[in-house]
């Protein structure tokens, strides 16, 4: 019996009662092309390749800029680079750098190889990228030495003292066991394990490119191709390994769900990590999918980033809030030529009016997704009626099923009823990395979200928050994320986090903390007002608490953790009762 409807009859209720939707079948998804990463290259460049791919401007220099032909010869010499190093099918290369040229061709060229490309994260400390080394059983890794003040080469010799002693490809280390080569993108010092980015492309020239293109064809839609950390927010990271199909398949669908225009260049700024699953889907996979252009800022800088959306005329911003409400603060914001921008909705991204944007797109609103699933496992596409997508995370994407689960039992619920999302579908992840699979899916394929949710009567998923975060005030449900989202729009908030706090009568109350943007007096009243406007009386806050310097060890980019905001309001508020 297929397993929902295993479901269906463990349950006594009709399919229309369960909290169970479904999309269509995959095959009847539009838009969708080759499903293996040296496949979706090959494709993208046969259509686009001469057409520029990406960009990245160089302090004192020319911009470096890449045709999708050029991508796929860049990608090729790392993949014959690691062929010549002996790297295996399956075999996981890590990637720790910024936003560069060099991330897309190492990416590219680890899965023409047939290998599993890792990406890991620049922000990580000594102890953090000693944790992901040792999760993730790299061989090879290709990294950036300089990250603002961390020297990474540096770090990795601290971290492995044999780095510096042991020639490239011999490394024998007890810490990480399967680490045998370093490749330093950078000039400068070398030696030991590590060799330049320069000798270890040279290694790849006596390689027949006919290896490579018999390896290639040998990588399967079912094959894993990348292992993404999570952010690790409430807890240690999990390696979440994904299929080539999935990464592939929402590449595609971005074109559909944005509704990218043949007459609209898609030209992409998006300043943050491709190596979370979110940016390098949209940024990277979308944009290649649509055939558009990548405008590769190293790391976010608001004073950078204007004159750099200027400059190569941008259409398609995607970064977040409060990296908006920096840039709004920037100099030269209100001044900057930013009328190319098309995918793009002011009103959902701006506290005030920018003169030079007058775009009416409006965004995809009703989207739900996770690295688990990489990215959307729901949505609406963009141009969709407001009626369907408001109030609403979406219907559920071709290929898969989402159900609402009792949390402590598993058993599916009715409509309307609060419980975990669960997903399945083909964008799935093969599973985490260290965890058996019947841990980490249950026993009908699905995986539990931790998220709170339910499916409304018009067959749309209504997302509520993390489980354990849902703030039930007065005998309502409120999701902290939708009056976070509506906050962070608010004139003079820089990062806020809401929850819930006892309340004799009302189960919980809730509560808003808020860090003010620098040269701002907001006052509790003034958001209370601001929340009003926009959202059911239930769900504004009935306190607001600044957190000022000192408070709190946040720094500016930083989300406020759940507990960390809880604490704070139930000290704030305790010494309140006591005053």
């Amino acid at each position: 019996m297929h397993a929902i409807q295993a479901e269906e009859a463990d349950t006594g209720m009709a399919d229309q009662d369960l909290a169970i939707i479904r999309g269509i079948p995959l095959e009847e998804e539009p838009g969708l092309g080759a499903l293996t990463l040296p496949a979706f290259l090959a494709e993208v460049r046969e259509r686009y390749g001469p057409r520029e791919a990406l960009v990245m401007h160089q302090v004192g220099g020319e911009a470096i800029r890449w045709s999708y032909d050029e991508v796929w010869e860049r990608s090729q010499e790392v993949a014959r680079a690691l062929v010549a190093c002996g790297v295996a099918k399956g075999e996981r290369i890590g990637i720790l750098m910024t936003n560069r040229p060099e991330w897309v061709s190492s990416f590219f060229g680890i899965a023409l190889a047939g290998g599993v490309a890792v990406g890991l994260s620049t922000f990580s400390t000594p102890s953090e990228l000693e944790a992901l080394l040792g999760a993730s059983d790299i061989s090879i890794l290709l990294f950036e030495r300089e990250v603002i003040t961390k020297d990474f080469a540096a770090i990795l010799q601290d971290l492995e003292p044999g780095i510096a002693i042991t020639a490239p490809g011999n490394l024998a280390s007890s810490k990480f066991p399967f680490l045998r080569r370093l490749v330093q993108l950078e000039e400068g010092e070398v030696g030991g394990a590590t060799q330049s980015w320069a000798s270890f492309l040279a290694l790849g020239h006596a390689v027949d490119p006919a290896q490579v293109d018999a390896r290639s064809q040998a990588v399967r839609a079912a094959d894993p191709a990348v292992l993404f950390f999570s952010s690790g927010s409430t807890g240690k990271p999990k390696g979440i390994l994904n299929a080539h199909r999935g990464v592939n398949i929402q590449s595609w669908r971005w074109v559909r769900i944005y509704d990218f225009k043949p007459d609209v260049p898609v030209r992409t700024w998006a300043p943050n990590g491709l190596f979370w699953s979110g940016n390098f889907s949209i940024a990277l996979g979308g944009t290649f999918a649509a055939g558009g252009s990548l405008i590769l800022q190293r790391m976010f800088d608001p004073a950078e980033a204007i004159p750099l959306m200027t400059a190569e005329k941008v259409t398609f911003a995607y970064c977040w809030p409060h990296q908006w409400a920096q840039l709004e603060e920037a100099p030269g914001w209100d001044e900057a030529d930013l009328s190319s921008l098309y995918y793009f909705e002011p009103g959902q991204n701006l506290r005030r009016p920018q003169k030079s944007i007058s775009t009416p797109w409006i965004e995809p609103h009703g989207t739900y997704g996770a690295t688990e699933t990489f990215t959307i496992s729901a949505a609406y596409p963009c141009g969709s009626p407001e009626e369907l997508w408001k109030g609403c995370n979406g219907g559920a994407l071709p290929g898969n099923t989402i159900k609402i689960v009792d949390p402590v039992t598993g058993k599916v619920l009715k409509r309307g009823e609060t419980g975990e999302i669960a997903v399945k579908g083909p964008t799935l992840m093969l599973g985490y990395i260290g965890i058996p699979g019947d841990e980490a899916l249950d026993e009908h394929g699905f995986y539990h979200a931790g998220d709170g949710g339910f499916i409304d009567e018009r067959d749309r998923l209504v997302f509520q928050g993390r489980i354990n975060d849902i703030i039930k005030t007065g005998g309502a449900n409120v999701s902290p994320v939708e009056i976070d989202w509506t906050l962070c729009n608010c004139p003079g908030v820089k990062v806020c986090k809401t929850t819930g706090v006892p309340h004799d009568t009302l189960g919980e109350m809730v509560v808003s903390c808020v860090v003010r943007s620098e040269g701002h007096d907001l006052s509790e009243a003034e958001v209370i007002q601001f929340l009003k406007a926009r959202l059911a009386s239930y769900k504004v806050p009935r306190k607001v608490l600044f957190i000022e310097q000192g408070d709190m060890d946040f720094t500016d980019t930083a989300k406020i953790k759940p507990a960390e905001a809880k604490a704070f309001a139930q000290r704030k508020l305790a010494e309140e009762t006591i005053c």
